[in-house]
């Protein structure tokens, strides 16, 4: 420090500059403003200076003169001199060398005169004094400083105690306790105490301490104490210490502290006169026990939950434990000696929220608001200060409200003026209030009132950005204080109803979004936050497990209000129970939905919201476990949400975004959810199980539609469908969750669907599929005009922009099409008024073309323009914009329900209890409806007869047809007629209604019978394309298609009248614009019957090969389809049987494995049982006649088509009909070749389905074709067409073969089922035996080769499996053969398929053409054999296949036969007797009827009069004899299958003589193709 300050140049040269400096030095440190560091800066110079001279580096007398000079430079300068005087004796006392010492005592001694002795006396040691001659001796100074300490310090000058100077201190206590109401100030009572003070000697500090007790007292005086106790002591730490010592007395185990020094405290820290921090460590009790404590509390808290959750039957001591606790409890809620709490509240009371909230950070959350007083201290603290805001913007119209008088304390928080002043102090306060704010439910009311005045400002337009972020700012505010504070708050009222519906009025103005998050935050984290909250959770779970245990229909009133009550304060965990609940058992949907009728408002939006919540659980599988259907729990939700969205005012928004967000996802099980919300609140239900007489309801106007279109009555829904229309539109949801519907439906299939089981991907593509129809109804029906058409765009854009499916895209654009079309037609009307009815129709015309013509210009862009070629884009758009309501007016449904009504108002007249106001009221209702009723069917039927008549004006320019007719309908099928008939049940009659209309407008280039036929031919793909929804809808399409073809079917004259001269049923398809003039070309009835029998067939084939399959999806779809189509089909008896055999087989098969077919064939098997009275033989269905003997060929009985016909007229079919390159070729070579060319090279005839059979008869045949007369030509065409069964009429050797490879399998069939081989009795096994032997015999002897006789023989093998005889064999048998063909060898099916039924199949080649003329000469029949051969070599292929198969089928054949043996020398023995009285009767019948040629054969392949003749008479029996033997079924059937095994062996026997036979026709045939 010393050679910082005085350098050594300054000692050196003293004399000529360093006195100078160091004088000059000095004067500058003394004039320092800065008195602390002068002093120091002043004392290291003269320390220094000193310090050189105790070393002996500067003279003495030089030191003294320039400290003498110093001394003038400050009036303190010698006390100074003298503090470095006293170090210095301190530092030289210690120091060895003496001369230092020495040199320091004469420094001093050089001093004396300049430095007072008494200053010296007091710094120096007295050892010093004495060497300085200061003082005499050392030890006396020592003694008598002793002394002077003692009577200082020790000895009592002033009186501490009332008893020692009771009359002083009594002055002092009656100077405080004066009245102080007049002139007293604290000043004048100031000077009272100091004079008491210095006459009675009172010690200063008890002085304090009374005035301090005197406060105390006189607590409410602050304006006069405080002031005095700032003027007596203003030392912080002196009044801490005497406060400190108070509350340390109070803290005794029996004290209390009383509120009186709280204030005091909290009224000398409010005016800064002591530190909180001062007197905070004087308080009791220490943090880390308040800390301890309040774990403890929520470990409490925990384990009564626990135990409330628990099930647990407590005994009796234990409960009366419990009780016990809960009195202690109830006692520790008052609050303990907690002086740090107590002082809080003081602060609180006088409002010092600085320090309170100081206080408050020192505890755990929430801790101190925990008791009760502290909580309303802050309470009445908020209430003062948001009380000028309130009565600004919070109080509502008419309410008075209880002013509230201000707090006198200046420095409380300032009262808020604005809502940006609540950011100040208002929003903290509540933030530590938190939930206890539920102390206070009028402050609760005020703050909610805030809130509401906030949001009606912010929600007011007109801010500029600055504002706006003030705004901002403070709605997250408010929204943090809903969540932190009003919320819990409202957990812990007691059911206060009011207080819910009061904060509704503020949530009700936020988002949903805002509302759901707040809801989300209350049920899943607030709980868990605090102590009360934890209990009073559990208690509320407590309560609805004792609710929902009692819940039932009787007692819903009851229990609802006790559900009401309960939910008032804790809806979320009451709502998140009753769901729990509602998906474990959903038969208390009904009670709950009807018990929820007492909750508030906020109590049916936090519902709401518990629903999302609960759908949207990522814990819960929205499948079962079998994967194949949708979960329980999940259904059962869908149903409440209809049932309570209906019922209630719940807002929809969220709901539905919820389920608009899920389809975004790519999930669709949730729109199970909106199905039931738009069929509970709109009422409109889809269902594909509606009745006929709905169903034709449904195409009627809107109120027929209410009134006999539902299976529930429709009844007000016109609030809640509104509810939903307003939720849709103002959240801009309508339009998207259409079109994420109809994308997803194709999203089911191919994204969601990838591992998910078949059968629930089916159902997930319905129910989507389902609530887009329902939806779009719903949209059509509510919507206005201006709605829809604003929100639909055009047809081009949903289908290119938006991809959606065209069939969707037209569902949705159609509506807006119908109202477009009706408003220009008014502005047209309007614009030129006629009553004109033909005006009126052209003026509709004109708006259809005005409103259409952009369509048609927009779907061109929806397909290639190939398509377009034979589909004008007029004709697509007319087809898929009408609807049912524009084709018919359904006159009997109109009139089933004006009738009901007038039964309703007769019934409403007689009945005696109903009063007359009511049933005035009733019979003004039904009245009002009958009027409305008709006035719709009026509109409706003008409506009609002008679209008809708009249709009868565009319909030749339909259809262009610049390809074939073939290929117009494929196009007509696959872009109008499919996509449309599976969309609804209504378009599913749609479709088949358009095809009748289209047909009955003589649309040109339109084949009906070709669209019927491609309809009908091959229906397997479709089916097995279909979910189950979709089967039900094609099923009623085909359903009602088959009604159209029955009705021709029925009756010449109507088949005449609707068909005989229209285009669309001519036989010649690619000539296109012929107008159908030559009566020639038009198919006649009969034919048509052969065509009709030809369709059952196709679709008995179809059937019976989708039920083998074993495909879960085939078996089930066809299954819904013949149920839907079984009031048209089995019409004939033979296929019906067929159906019901396979039917029972699924029955049997599928009865453990998948018992929802079972269900669905054990139904359809019941229902056919039914029909079987209706059903018709074979023979009557179409005409059907036994050709005669060597006139037909045998195969010819066996297909439709074979009838001949005119040269010219077969090659005219041939060229229109045959769409196959090959074929085509082929046939218009054999169509020119002459006819005696034509007869000598035919060597086979062939079927309509292209199947030939060997001609063992040929020479015969020819002489006797020549020598018919007209009478045999007429029976040849009333002959059946021989489609009757495909298999069945191959040639003879195929049969053959079949008949050798699938023995096994025709010997198992009848094991299987009864139904095969049904009433067979043992006198028919006895006439089959001897019939075989005597129909070979007479064929012997008449000179026929033994072929024809093993074909009856196989025949009357067949005939056995058929309940009444008759031609109904010939279809049953046959029918056996296509199932191993169809389950061994599908890539021939498929060949086969591809070959004859593509473009053109039966229906449209063989069919058709082959029954639509008379024929007149053999030259047609020539033709057919031609056709036959060009068939022949696939035919050919087919069979070598089948040998292999025959191999197994022989092998296994062999097996069976020895026990077939051994089992019919048993029955041989008893039949002896009665099969000799048989062959009698036989013989003598066969002299009688051997010259009869025309009797009616029941085997498709005899040719055998004879034989025919037997076979009739012995059926004729045979089926009488069934009805006696009806008791014994299973042993005739038995015997029946031993018999035909016989037969069968024998009918071997021969085909191996007569195999090279067939082998030489097989050549014959191919040196005849090469020839040709």
């Amino acid at each position: 420090m010393a050679t910082r300050i005085i350098p050594a140049d300054w000692i050196k040269n003293w004399e000529k500059s360093g006195k100078h400096e160091f004088v000059q030095l000095c004067k500058n440190l003394a004039y320092k403003t800065n008195h602390d560091s002068t002093i120091k800066d002043i004392q290291a110079a003269l320390y220094e200076l000193c310090w050189h001279v105790v070393q002996g580096n500067f003279k003495l007398d030089l030191s003294a003169s320039v400290l003498c000079d110093m001394m003038d430079l400050r009036d303190d300068m010698p006390s100074i001199l003298a503090d470095v005087f006293s170090i210095l004796d301190i530092e030289t006392s210690s120091l060895e060398e003496k001369n230092k010492r020495d040199q320091y005592t004469q420094l001093v001694g050089a001093c004396l005169f300049f430095v007072p002795d008494a200053i010296l006396k007091e710094r120096l040691d007295p050892e010093t004094l004495e060497s300085l001659g200061l003082i005499k001796q050392a030890h006396q100074f020592n003694q008598k400083i002793v002394k002077i300490k003692t009577k200082l310090f020790y000895k009592q000058q002033k009186f501490n105690l009332l008893r020692e100077e009771n009359e002083g201190y009594a002055k002092l206590i009656t100077e405080l306790g004066q009245d102080l109401s007049g002139n007293i100030t604290s000043h004048i009572v100031l000077e009272s105490i100091k004079s008491l003070i210095g006459c009675f000697n009172l010690d200063p500090n008890r002085v304090l301490d009374i005035i301090l007790e005197v406060y105390e007292c006189r607590s409410d005086q602050d304006e006069f104490f405080l002031p005095l106790i700032k003027s007596y002591m203003c030392e912080p730490l002196t009044l801490c210490h005497i406060l400190g010592f108070k509350f340390k007395f109070n803290q005794e185990p029996n004290e209390e502290t009383p509120t009186s020094l709280y204030h005091i405290a909290a009224a000398l820290l409010h005016h800064n006169l002591i530190e909180l921090e001062d007197i905070y460590v004087h308080l009791m009790p220490l943090d880390a026990s308040i800390v301890e404590e309040h774990k403890r509390e929520i470990t409490e808290a925990k384990q009564i939950a626990r135990k409330l959750t628990m099930v647990v039957v407590p005994s009796e001591k234990t409960e009366d434990k419990e009780r016990e606790k809960e009195k202690e409890e109830e006692k520790n809620d008052k609050a303990p000696d907690n002086q740090k709490l107590g002082l809080l509240e003081a602060l609180l009371r006088i409002g010092d929220w600085h320090h309170a909230q100081s206080i408050m950070d020192q505890m755990p959350a929430f801790y101190a608001t925990s008791h009760k007083a502290i909580a309303l201290a802050l309470c009445q603290l908020l209430h003062l200060t948001v009380e000028p805001l309130y009565r600004r913007a919070g109080v509502p119209k008419g309410a008075k409200g209880c002013l509230m008088k201000p707090l006198r304390n200046k420095r409380a928080p300032r009262p808020a003026e604005s809502f940006e002043d609540l950011r100040r102090d208002v929003f903290s306060m509540l933030c530590y209030l938190g939930p206890h704010l539920s102390h206070d439910p009028i402050l609760f009311a005020k703050i909610v009132r805030l809130g509401k005045g906030f949001m009606k400002e912010y929600q007011s337009e007109g801010r500029n950005d600055n504002v706006k972020d003030k705004m901002d700012t403070l709605l997250s505010c408010f929204l943090s204080i809903a969540d932190q504070v009003l919320l819990p708050s409202l957990s812990l009222m007691e059911c206060n109803a009011c207080m819910s519906e009061e904060l509704w009025g503020l949530f009700k103005l936020f988002p949903y979004q805002h509302r759901y998050r707040l809801y989300g935050q209350w049920k899943n984290e607030t709980y868990t936050s605090h102590p009360l909250l934890v209990k009073v959770k559990a208690q509320t779970v407590d309560r609805a497990k004792y609710i929902m245990k009692r819940l039932t229909k009787e007692n819903v009133k009851p229990s609802g209000r006790q559900i009401g009550k309960l939910s008032h304060s804790n809806p979320t965990i009451l709502f998140d129970y009753i769901l729990s609940q509602i998906q474990w058992y959903d038969n208390l949907i009904g009670p709950v939905v009807d018990s929820l009728k007492y909750l508030t408002s906020l109590n049916y939006d936090v519902m709401a919201y518990c629903i999302i919540e609960a759908l949207a659980n990522p814990e819960k599988e929205k499948m079962k476990h079998d994967d194949t259907t949708i979960s329980s729990w999940l259904q059962s939700l869908a149903s409440l949400c209809g049932a309570v969205f209906r019922k209630y005012p719940i807002e929809l928004a969220g709901l539905l975004q919820y389920v608009t967000n899920t389809l975004k996802a790519g999930k669709s099980f949730d729109l199970l959810i909106l199905k039931e919300v738009v069929q509970k609140m709109a009422g409109i239900e889809i269902t594909d199980e509606m009745t006929s007489e709905q169903m034709e309801a449904m195409t009627g106007g809107e109120q027929l539609k209410a009134e006999g279109g539902y299976f529930g009555q429709i009844r007000n829904t016109k609030k809640s469908s509104q509810r939903l229309k307003d939720a849709l539109l103002d959240h801009d949801l309508a339009l998207p969750l259409c079109l994420l519907m109809a994308q997803q439906r194709n999203g089911v299939v191919f994204l969601e669907g990838g591992e998910k089981h078949l059968k629930l991907v089916g159902k997930l593509y319905d129910q989507c599929h389902d609530t887009l129809v329902q939806f779009g109804g719903f949209l059509a029906s509510n919507l206005s005009t201006e709605d829809y058409i604003k929100r639909v765009p055009s047809i081009d854009i949903l289908c290119n922009q938006f991809h959606t499916p065209h069939d969707a895209a037209f569902f949705l654009s159609r509506p807006m099409y119908g109202h477009q079309i009706l408003s220009k037609y008014d502005e047209l009307k309007k614009a030129e008024k006629s009553n004109r009815q033909q005006q009126k129709v052209h003026k509709y015309v004109a708006a259809c073309e005005l409103v259409m013509s952009p369509v048609h210009e927009a779907v061109v862009s929806l397909h290639p323009p190939r398509v377009w070629d034979d589909l004008r884009p007029q004709f697509y758009a007319t087809f898929w914009s009408l609807t049912m309501y524009d084709l018919a007016v359904p006159n009997n449904a109109y009139d089933r329900e004006v009738k009901k009504l007038q039964v309703q108002v007769k019934a409403i007249e007689e009945n005696p209890d109903v009063p007359m106001n009511k049933k005035k009221k009733e019979k003004e209702r039904c009245t009002a409806l009958q009027e409305k009723l008709q006035e719709e069917e009026k509109k409706q039927l003008e409506h009609v007869q002008r679209v008809l008549h708009r249709l009868k004006l565009e319909k030749d320019n339909w259809l262009l047809a610049k390809s074939t007719k073939n290929e117009t309908i494929t196009k007509f099928l696959q872009l109008c007629l499919f996509p449309r008939c599976i969309f609804s049940a209504i378009d599913a009659v749609y479709c088949a209604r358009f095809v009748e209309l289209v047909h009955q407008q003589k649309t040109p280039n339109f084949c009906t019978l070709l669209c019927y036929d491609r309809v009908f031919s091959d229906i397997i793909y479709t089916v097995a394309s279909c979910t189950e929804n979709e089967s039900r809808r094609y099923g009623r399409f085909l359903c009602c298609m088959l009604e159209t073809v029955t009705r021709w079917h029925s009756d010449r004259a109507v088949y005449e009248k609707e068909c005989g001269n229209y285009p669309g049923f001519l036989t010649i398809f690619r000539a296109t614009g012929f107008d159908g003039g030559n009566k020639a070309d038009q198919l006649d009835y009969e034919n048509f019957r052969h065509v009709v029998h030809k369709w059952h067939y196709k679709l008995t084939k179809a059937s019976v090969h989708c039920l083998e399959t074993g495909e879960y999806t085939h078996i089930r779809n066809i299954l819904i389809v013949l149920t839907k189509i079984l009031p048209c089909y089995p019409k004939v008896l033979n296929l019906g049987q067929a159906l019901e055999c396979r039917v029972h087989k699924i029955c049997l098969e599928e009865k453990e494995k998948r018992p929802d077919l079972y269900a669905l064939a054990m139904g359809y098997s019941g229902q056919l049982k039914g029909r079987k009275a209706h059903m018709v033989p074979e023979n009557e269905f179409h005409h059907k006649e036994q050709p005669v003997r060597s006139a037909t060929p045998v195969s010819q009985q066996n297909g439709p088509g074979t009838t001949a016909k005119p040269a010219t007229n077969a090659s005219k079919t041939e060229e229109g009909v045959s769409e196959d390159a090959d074929r085509s070729k082929d046939k218009s070579q054999g169509a020119a070749k002459p006819v005696n060319k034509a007869n000598s090279t035919a060597a086979k005839v062939t079927t309509s389905n292209g199947n030939g059979a060997p001609n063992s008869t040929k020479t015969i045949k020819e002489r006797d074709d020549k020598e018919k007369s007209g009478k045999e030509k007429k029976e040849k065409k009333e002959k059946i067409p021989g489609n009757t069964l495909e298999t069945k009429g191959e040639s003879r050797r195929e049969k053959q073969r079949d008949e050798r490879g699938a023995g096994g399998k025709e010997e198992r069939a009848p094991r299987e089922g009864k139904e095969k081989m049904p009433k067979a009795d043992r006198d028919k096994q006895k006439a089959e035996e001897k019939s075989s032997k005597e129909d070979n015999k007479a064929k012997a002897g008449n000179g026929e080769p033994k072929e024809p006789s093993r074909e009856h023989d196989t025949g009357a093998k067949e005939s056995k499996s058929k309940e009444k005889g008759g031609d109904r064999s010939a279809m049953s048998g046959s029918l056996k053969s296509p199932v191993p063909r169809l389950e061994s060898a599908e890539s021939e099916r498929d060949h086969k398929r591809r070959k004859l039924e593509t473009h053109s199949s039966p229906s449209h080649s063989s069919s058709v053409k082959d029954n639509s003329n008379e024929p007149k000469d053999s030259a047609s029949k020539h033709h057919i054999n031609y056709n036959s051969v060009t068939r022949s070599k696939s035919r050919e292929r087919e069979t070598d296949k089948k040998e292999s198969e025959n191999a197994r089928g022989r092998s296994k054949e062999k097996k069976t036969e020895d026990k077939d043996r051994k089992d019919r020398k048993r029955d041989h023995m008893t039949t002896d007797r009665e099969m000799s009285l048989e062959s009698k009767r036989r013989k003598d019948e066969n002299g009688t009827n051997s010259s009869n040629k025309h009797s009616k054969s029941a085997s498709p392949s005899s040719d055998s009069p004879v034989s025919a003749d037997k076979e009739k008479t012995k059926r004729s029996k045979s089926s009488s004899k069934e009805k006696g033997e009806s008791a014994k079924p299973e042993r005739n059937s038995s015997g029946g299958k031993k018999e035909s095994r016989h037969d069968k062996e024998k009918s071997d026997k021969k085909e191996k003589r007569d195999s090279s036979g067939g082998k030489d026709e097989k050549k014959h045939h191919k040196s005849s193709d090469k020839h040709r």
